[in-house]
């Protein structure tokens, strides 16, 4: 089963994906550090938000969330 990909539809962010590394074996050629894939989800939650003038059930990331909850 795959995952949906998580996306905020306010600012319209995905899932970041990157390296992790491991700092323990750093330094020398020797003792390369490992680098394994990761990934950063995005926090979304489906929310029901006051939109051009009614309510509307939205996927919102909670950085979402909290600025709205700032300008009302």
């Amino acid at each position: 089963m795959v995952r949906p990909v998580a996306t905020c539809q306010v600012c319209d962010t995905r899932t970041q994906f990157g390296h992790h590394i491991r700092h323990k074996a750093s330094g020398r050629w020797e003792r390369k550090a490992t680098k394994k894939p990761r990934r950063w989800r995005v926090n979304v939650q489906r929310k029901r938000v006051f939109t051009e003038g009614r309510y509307q059930r939205m996927n919102i990331c909670t950085s979402c969330i909290r600025t709205l909850d700032k300008a009302d």
